[in-house]
């Protein structure tokens, strides 16, 4: 089997998260740059396969399309034109940063490492990446 890669898209920097091999576990993989995410992505896919890509789906509260989904849209294009063997769907985001903070609260990191946003979005993919595993 190969692995399941989420991604949480964020104008600056995009947060990831893959399952094992075997598709059991969500673990947190990396935050990086936006601007280098194609780059991270070639290069990851050369050491280990990957069978879909998810990609979170921001929503608003009534079901819509929030903003920032136009911003998705170029790269979501970009990304089946890079990547066209690998799948993707989407995946409901909704809440997913506000639960990242509130876990980084309860596993009792301190006030600074909080405020580290790259580990927010990187704990925000995990979560959506989890969430798919869980509805399957």
């Amino acid at each position: 089997m190969a692995r399941i890669l989420a991604i949480d898209y964020g104008l600056k920097r995009t947060g990831l998260a893959v399952t094992d091999e075997l598709q059991i576990i969500a673990s947190g993989l990396t935050t990086v740059s936006t601007s280098d995410l194609f780059y991270f992505l070639e290069d990851y896919l050369k050491k280990e396969q990957v069978e879909l890509f998810l990609v979170g789906e921001p929503k608003k509260l009534d079901n819509t399309p929030s903003e920032s989904e136009t911003l998705i849209t170029p790269f979501l294009e970009k990304l089946n034109k890079t990547f066209p063997t690998v799948p993707v769907e989407r995946v409901d985001e909704r809440f997913t940063s506000k639960i990242a903070f509130q876990t980084m609260i309860d596993s009792g990191l301190k006030k600074k490492q909080r405020q580290n946003k790259a580990l927010v979005d990187e704990i925000s993919a995990t979560l959506i990446l989890q969430s798919y595993l869980y509805s399957k």
